[in-house]
This record gives structure tokens, C-alpha cells and sequence, in this order.
């Protein structure tokens, strides 16, 4: 919708942006959230510090030029920058006043515009360098409707002097960098960064497909040495950052790329001997209800965590998906209840356990969520994870159901009663099937959590270890006394 927001064709709008009272690159940043009101900025130049040109004696000025998208018509989007400078104090006391922000519509498209007060393109834009040098870093080809030569060949007519590019930041002038120094307590801490990033990244895609857009979470951590106070939390977004534009214009071929791709970079920026990135992305799939068969959309979590020595990756790919549990325990207490009634009602053992097998048991049921992990293997998928993760629960669980499919789900799951142990040892079981060819060194991390419905605690189970371990357990009898942890597997055969 934002990139359809100029409704005046293919018509390129640039503005220029200026102040020189107050906080100046404030006051910038302020005037482009203003803009945002009614229009999308799709390109906003360096910051360049000049001298002030027909106010002898006042403070230099910090400028900017931007390509905005807007569905105002020239006259209407004139009004608006006006409206904004107003807005932020900006009083004309004298010709070039100093001001603590100045707007100007630079182009409007090809369109040439002469009217009271509305001239464009701007009549004294071939003379500014404090104006066409950004402009020629943000569209260096773009045309001069009047004049014929591109923004790059004004820019270099008129020259560099006066105009000095300055760092869009806030940089304090520290003595030293307090993160490089020894901390108090020399203890090496096994993970530091941040938790929670969100972004939108694409991932997929062919000649015959786009991408698919996901909402996406991720954690970034590194190791910390004894000797190091701290980590720079800066160069975890950084890293994040450098990949940016990548995240939103091209796509990945899937969530696991990225998070090795992504850890690579925080081993590496920070220095670091071991690095660690988590992403959660909601994913959407289309699927059947058994009964009325109609097509709904649910949603899925895809997961995938790499880590990195700063050379070489490892990483895990995975799904979270809810289902429906039964208890058991409270199945088989109501069943004896129901066994008393029907003999206390004259039915013999034979007839009363015949009409209990015939009818389903009432439980309490618990919304499930199941987490499958596996990393090692060649040709693991996240979608391929959801049906084991599905299948091993009492019941799967859809968005929208006809009354035959939610008849179907809860007499099928009443017919599979399982506690949140069963449904773990029920993946692993299922992982065996599903993954025989599969090398033994593979990692797996099966986890069930089960909101409970009449209790105010949840109950939890996980297995973390190894293909090979599962094997040994399940098919061979052999039970370990420890298994293979995560953290272990990703660090293996690094220092």
C-alpha cells in the first residue's frame, strides 16, 4: 500500500531539508516523522553540514534532501511542508533567517510549475551544493526537467566547498571503551546479547513464485571471555542492520540460510569464540479439516538456531505447532466411576466394559505446544516437522471448524488420551520412522508444553540428544544415563 501511496504515476518527488537552531539533527529526524503523516520516504540522503548563505554571522546549517511517494498534488503537498515548519517553530522574521527547520519542494516529477508562490523546480537549486550533492547521492541520474543534466553533473558543476558530510549519529567522545576493559569479577559468561528483534523478512521464492513475507524474532548472543567487561549490544544491530537491506529486498532461500548467515556475522564483529542466533518466524499453512473439507489458513512457528566459531556453522531447523492433549489419569477415573454405575445398575462386567469401550471417556483437555528440532541431517524442513509434531499429540487443532470436524477432533482425542511425556516419547518414536536413513550424529530436541485446564501450572517435558541415542534407547533397549545437550552439539569439535 505504501509504495502505491503516489497516485501521480511514476512522477519522482525529492524535498530538501535544512535547520540550523536548536537540536539540528533533531529537529531533521522530527520533520520526518512529520512527513510520514501523508507521505512514504523512500530515500533520504547523508547529513551535510554548510555555511549559511545570506545571513552573515549565524550558525551553519545541517541538510538532507529525500525521495518521498505522496498522493498530494504540488499545491497540496507545499501547504503541508508549510504546515510542518509552523509546526516546529519556524517564524520569518527576515529573508534567510535562521531557522530550526526549512522544507523545500525540490522536484515534482518532469512537472515545471510557475505560479504565486509555487515554483518548481526550485529556481535556485542549480547554485546549492548544500542541495544537489545529496541530491546526487540518492539519484545521482535524475534530470533537471529545465535544465537537461542529471543531478550527478550539477552537483559536480558546482562543487564540494562549503559542504561537509557529518555522521548521522550521536557520538559521545569517551576516553576509552569501558566494554574492552577488565571487569570487577573475572568469570566468563556463556551467553550475552539481545533477545526479541523483530522483523519482516522474506524468505523462498522462485522464477515462477515471489517470496513469502514472515513476521520474525530473533536472538543474537555471543560468549564473553573473563577479560572483557562487556559485548558491544551495538554490533549485534549491526550485524542485524548490514543484512537489512538484503532481509527486505531479497530473499533467502530459508529461515535456517539466514540464521547461519546471521550468526557468521556476530561471531565475527564481535570477536567473539562462539556465537549463537535464535529466529522464530510465523509462517502460514493452508490446510484440509477432515470431515467438511474446507480449505483454512493457520499458522505455524518456524524455527531454526545456528552458531558459529566465526569460520564454520552449525544449525538446527524446526516448527511449534499446537495441538489437543487428554489426560489420561482423569479418563481412566471417570471410566471406573462409569464401570460402578453401569453395575450398580444391573449390567454385568462383560456388558459394562463392552458399552465403555463402545463410548468415549470423559477427560479435561489441555491446549498443547509442541516444539520439534533436528540439526545434521540433509534435507530437514520446518513444514515436514509439523505432521510428527501433529500426529503425536492426542489430536491436531485447526482455526475454523465446521461441527462434523469438531465432533471428529474431540472423539479422536478422547480416543487418544496422552499425558505431555507420551507426547515427546510419541516424536521420537515417530522421528525413527520418518528419518531411518538418517545419520546418527543428527540432533533432536522434542518438547511438549501443555497449558492445563484445571490446574493453574503447565506441564512440560523435553528430550534433547541424538539420532543415535534415540535408536539405542527405543529399538536396541539401551538406556542412557546422560544424553547429548544442545549446547554441547553446537559446540562440538570447537575450542
Amino acid at each position: 500500500m505504501l509504495e502505491n501511496m503516489n497516485m501521480n504515476g511514476d512522477e519522482r518527488i525529492f524535498l530538501s531539508l535544512g535547520a540550523n537552531l536548536g537540536d539540528r539533527q533533531g529537529n531533521l529526524l522530527q520533520a520526518l516523522q512529520y512527513l510520514g503523516a501523508r507521505a512514504t520516504v523512500r530515500r533520504l540522503s547523508s547529513f551535510y553540514e554548510t555555511d549559511p548563505v545570506g545571513c552573515e554571522g549565524a550558525p551553519p546549517f545541517l541538510n538532507a534532501v529525500c525521495e518521498v511517494a505522496t498522493d498530494l498534488k504540488p499545491r497540496e503537498l507545499l501547504e503541508f511542508l508549510l504546515r510542518i515548519e509552523k509546526r516546529m517553530g519556524r517564524l520569518r522574521p527576515f529573508r534567510n533567517a535562521p531557522r530550526p527547520i526549512d522544507i523545500d519542494l525540490l522536484f515534482y516529477g518532469k512537472r515545471c510549475i510557475d505560479e504565486p508562490d509555487l515554483v518548481v523546480p526550485h529556481p535556485r537549486i542549480a547554485e546549492r551544493g548544500f542541495v544537489l550533492i545529496p541530491l546526487a547521492e540518492i539519484a545521482p541520474e535524475f534530470p533537471h526537467p529545465l535544465l537537461g543534466r542529471s543531478a550527478a553533473e550539477l552537483a559536480e558543476a558546482v562543487g564540494t566547498s562549503g559542504v561537509k558530510k557529518v555522521e548521522r549519529s550521536l557520538r559521545l567522545r569517551l576516553s576509552g571503551d569501558p566494554q574492552q576493559c577488565a571487569p570487577e569479577v573475572s568469570v566468563g559468561l556463556s551467553r550475552v546479547g539481545v533477545t526479541n528483534l523483530e522483523r519482516v523478512i522474506r524468505l523462498g521464492g522462485s522464477e515462477r513464485s515471489d517470496p513469502a513475507l514472515f513476521h520474525a524474532w530473533l536472538d543474537l548472543f555471543a560468549d564473553l571471555g573473563p577479560e572483557q567487561a562487556g559485548v558491544h549490544m551495538s554490533r549485534f544491530s549491526d550485524a542485524l542492520e548490514e543484512l537489512v537491506e538484503e532481509l527486505t529486498t531479497s530473499a533467502f532461500p530459508d529461515v535456517e540460510s539466514l540464521a547461519e548467515r546471521l550468526a557468521l556475522a556476530v561471531a565475527r564483529t564481535q570477536k567473539a569464540r562462539f556465537s549463537q542466533v535464535s529466529i522464530r518466524a510465523r509462517y502460514p499453512l493452508t490446510r484440509i479439516t477432515p470431515i467438511s473439507g474446507k480449505r483454512v489458513e493457520d499458522m505455524a512457528t518456524f524455527l531454526s538456531i545456528a552458531a558459529s566459531d566465526g569460520e564454520r556453522t552449525r544449525h538446527l531447523v524446526g516448527v511449534e505447532m499446537d495441538g489437543l492433549t487428554v489426560c489420561p489419569c482423569a479418563q481412566e477415573m471417570v471410566r471406573s466411576y462409569e464401570r460402578r454405575l453401569l453395575l450398580d445398575e444391573g449390567f454385568s462386567e462383560e456388558q459394562a466394559e463392552k458399552i465403555l469401550d463402545l463410548l468415549p471417556i470423559a477427560s479435561h483437555n489441555q491446549r498443547g505446544r509442541g516444539t520439534l528440532l533436528m540439526g545434521g541431517g540433509e534435507g530437514i524442513r520446518a513444514e515436514h516437522l509439523v505432521s510428527i509434531v501433529e500426529v503425536s499429540m492426542s489430536s491436531e487443532v485447526y482455526e475454523l471448524l465446521k461441527r462434523p470436524d469438531e465432533f471428529f477432533l474431540v472423539n479422536k482425542a478422547h480416543r487418544n488420551p496422552r499425558f505431555v511425556e507420551d507426547v515427546v516419547r510419541e516424536m521420537l518414536q515417530n522421528l525413527l520412522l520418518v528419518y531411518a536413513d538418517f545419520p546418527g550424529n543428527t540432533f533432536v530436541l522434542a518438547r511438549q508444553e501443555n497449558l492445563e485446564s484445571i490446574h493453574r501450572h503447565n506441564a512440560f517435558a523435553e528430550y534433547q540428544g541424538t539420532l543415535a541415542e534415540i535408536r539405542g534407547e527405543i529399538e536396541e533397549g539401551r538406556p542412557r544415563v546422560k544424553h547429548t545437550s544442545l549446547d554441547a552439539w553446537l559446540r562440538e569439535g570447537w575450542s
